[in-house]
């Protein structure tokens, strides 16, 4: 799949910038024991519904001593552990909660070979200034409970480099030593199991303010080696690094030449050959890389040899099995990334190019130490009946993209385990794979619609993956992203309220970036035409009551926000809307097909049309302004009932059609409100909200018209920041569909 123009890690990287973090030191946290439920009906059970994936998975690490166990990361959506009975991942991060969002990111897991129990994660989304800094929470029961120690510098597990190999490191020697490489501040060092850290003395690399700092630790016997990503070729800095005692750290000495202006990727040791291998690309990743080479170190003798199976640009190396043509004359540029040993056969090996896009990334695979390579996809069939959203549109799956976690299990040579942009493959006979991703949720999503009839009670707009149509909630949506055209990130999602058969959405696309449905979303028919600022800043979409009328606004991934447009003829032609606020979002009124809204969130003013979208006038002023995501919504069934939420300036409601406002006083915060079936005896729908009552943000039902809340999640099920998009189900009581921002589409039902 291409990338979109638009990617998700930008559009949360917008995002997480107007998210204030707050780092909460802790002391032990058991997520498994959830909040006693405080009032009838409080207790939830929550459900991930199921895509299977979707998201980058930055790293797979079997356990050496455990047959059966793994743990995997995720650049923006938590850690799991491998489940081998039930053949599943358990998320092990759910219980951090909004004020932690930033700590979703893991940039690196460590387990110590010596006591199986024992798991290290190091937390920290982004390195930027207007994120918290990191944290590293420790486990004795493999993640069932946690201990959390709070760092003083920042991690990026969404930035560049994301893919790169473990960060944090287990000391061979001791046990209670541990290491940790950061990008901008050094190695640092624990010697009390994780609990407290600092600088690691005699590290020789500086660090950079702009570089990428360590980009791995492993073991190699006693030794401990580290990447480096900040050398080059001018100053003579290394990138490789080791220390034999813990204390004293030194230059590997001679490192290849073709490597000094590289960056090394990944690393695994061979435990019987003694030998060190690594792969290197000319960026640090995923994207971005044009070179690339694997090396391998004897580290008894200090020789080093190339034995990188294919050279980027269609040349192979002297010891490659086959020759490489890209075809078609395109140039075949990429770097390598993944690299695992077999534990049980000397001199075998995996690994994985990446940023392949020509001719598709591969895994390549040696029996011989490198000497011959085979490429695994030459040989591969696919199945993916679990996960048909991997056929991205096509006939069949492609073997991957953005290949840098790789791992072989320790107990099963044939068992290989790849990660990419969208999920985890996995193979037992090195010809077959499929989908092992079950129960690992990852996507970032955009936009909900729970319809009132229909097969599907959800649609969804999603990070990368465009739309859904979900027939059930416990199996991957049948028919796969939607097509015609295929999307990348979903950018808009609306249904007529009063012919919920008509369906509309906008996003990235390279075949047109809006399309309309006639059957509830389940099949799709491309806009005849569209604005042409449409091709590089899809925005939100909205339909009226009855279908008749489309406003599509218009805002650039950097911001800039641009006339929206409106068509009567179901995107025949389009019409630029002057008085309609650049950049807001528009919103049908549920009931009169002849009423839109928009609010100006630049100036605090809400919008009406009584034509149709032809034409805005203002209403009312002196609302909350300054920030772009302050979100409105229309109660269903009901002209004029309008909810405003302008995150912790509170919530507002105007029942005259945005006339006048008055502020909610149940609540102090509120960034997200849907709607649901109206509890039993009540005449209101039930109301469903993402924001703060007393002093934490949760999720929430009203049952009384927001005069009282009632908290539905837990402190086992938080999932850091879920202020994008919440709505119940119209046709269930209860029953509540939330947005995450990389743990997926959550959905709590009432304990019955």
């Amino acid at each position: 799949m291409r990338t979109p123009r638009l990617s998700r890690r930008a559009v949360l990287a917008g995002t997480a910038a107007t998210v204030a973090a707050t780092a909460v030191s802790g002391a032990t946290v058991n997520p498994a024991a959830a909040a006693a439920p405080v009032a009838d009906r409080s207790a939830y059970r929550w459900r991930n519904v199921v895509i299977g994936g979707t998201g980058f998975v930055t790293g797979v690490l079997f356990h050496p001593s455990v047959r059966g166990l793994a743990y995997a990361r995720t650049d923006i959506g938590g850690a799991y552990r491998w489940d081998d009975r039930a053949g599943r991942w358990t998320p092990l991060t759910d219980h951090l909660g909004w004020d932690d969002w930033n700590l979703l990111g893991v940039e690196a897991i460590a387990v110590d070979p010596a006591h199986p129990g024992r798991v290290y994660l190091a937390l920290g989304t982004y390195a930027q200034s207007w994120a918290g800094n990191g944290a590293v929470l420790r486990s004795e029961d493999r993640g069932a409970t946690w201990s959390r120690a709070d760092l003083y510098v920042k991690l990026g597990a969404n930035e560049d480099g994301r893919g790169a190999g473990e960060r944090l490191l287990v000391d061979p020697r001791d046990s209670d030593t541990l290491w940790l490489g950061t990008r901008h501040d050094g190695l640092l060092k624990s010697t009390d199991r994780g609990a407290s850290w600092a600088a690691a003395s005699g590290f020789p690399a500086k660090a950079s303010a702009s570089g990428q700092g360590v980009m791995f630790l492993v073991a190699a016997g006693r030794a401990v080696y580290a990447g480096w990503g900040d050398g080059d070729s001018t100053s003579g800095t290394a990138n490789l690094y080791r220390t034999a005692d813990g204390t004293a750290w030194e230059a590997v000495p001679g490192q290849p030449s073709g490597t000094a202006a590289k960056v090394p990727i990944r690393a695994a040791y061979d435990t019987h050959t003694r030998e060190l291998y690594v792969t290197y690309a000319d960026a640090p990743g995923p994207n971005g890389q044009s070179d690339g080479s694997v090396h391998k170190l004897r580290t008894a003798t200090g020789e080093w040899a190339d034995v990188t199976p294919v050279k980027p640009g269609g040349t192979t190396d002297g010891g490659t099995a086959h020759t490489f043509s890209s075809g078609g004359g395109s140039a075949d540029t990429f770097g390598y990334g993944g690299v695992a040993v077999d534990a049980r056969c000397p001199g075998t090996l995996v690994v994985s190019t990446n940023n392949r896009w020509a001719d598709v990334d591969t895994v390549y695979r040696t029996t011989n130490g490198g000497r011959t390579w085979t490429s695994l996809k030459d040989a591969a069939v696919f199945d993916v009946s679990e996960t048909p959203y991997l056929k991205w549109g096509d006939d069949k799956p492609k073997f991957g993209w953005w290949i840098q976690a790789l791992a072989v299990d320790p107990y099963d040579s044939k068992h290989i385990v790849y990660g990419t942009g969208a999920t985890l493959y996995g193979t037992r006979d090195l010809k077959r794979w499929a989908p092992q991703i079950r129960g690992l949720e990852e996507t970032a999503v955009r936009r909900l619609i729970s319809p009132p009839v229909g097969e599907a009670h959800l649609l969804s707009g999603l990070g990368d993956i465009g739309v859904m149509y979900h027939e059930r909630l416990t199996a991957s949506p049948a028919r796969g992203m939607a097509a015609n055209p295929v999307s990348g990130s979903a950018t808009g999602l609306a249904q007529a309220a009063a012919r919920p058969s008509y369906v509309v959405r906008a996003g990235w696309g390279d075949n047109g970036n809006g399309a309309y449905s006639n059957d509830g979303g389940r099949t799709w028919a491309p806009f005849e035409a569209q604005p042409d600022i449409a091709e590089n800043a899809p925005g939100p979409i909205a339909t009226n009551a009855d279908g008749s009328a489309l406003l599509w606004s218009f805002v650039h991934w950097d911001g800039t926000k641009y006339a929206a447009h409106r068509s009567t003829d179901n995107g025949t032609t389009w019409s630029e809307i002057p008085s309609f606020p650049k950049g807001a979002t528009p919103v049908a009124d549920p009931a009169d097909p002849t009423l839109f809204y928009a609010y100006d969130t630049d100036t605090g003013t809400l919008l009406a049309s009584t034509d149709s979208g032809l034409s805005f006038t203002a209403r009312a002023g002196g609302l909350p302004s300054g920030d772009a995501q302050f979100k409105l919504v229309t109660a269903p069934g009901r002209s004029g009932d309008l909810w405003l939420s302008v995150k912790w300036n509170g919530l507002y409601r105007s029942t005259d059609g945005g006339a006048s406002f008055s502020k909610v006083a149940s609540c102090w915060a509120s960034y997200t409100l849907g709607f649901g079936k109206a509890a039993d005896g009540a005449d209101y729908p039930a109301i469903y909200q993402v924001g703060s009552t007393d002093t934490i943000t949760a999720v929430h039902r009203s049952d009384d018209e927001a005069k009282t809340w009632t908290r539905i999640n837990d402190d086992a099920h938080q999932w850091g920041w879920t202020g994008e998009v919440v709505v119940g189900d119209p046709r269930v009581y209860g029953r509540v569909y939330l947005a995450t921002n990389g743990r997926g589409i959550q959905y709590g039902e009432p304990v019955r």
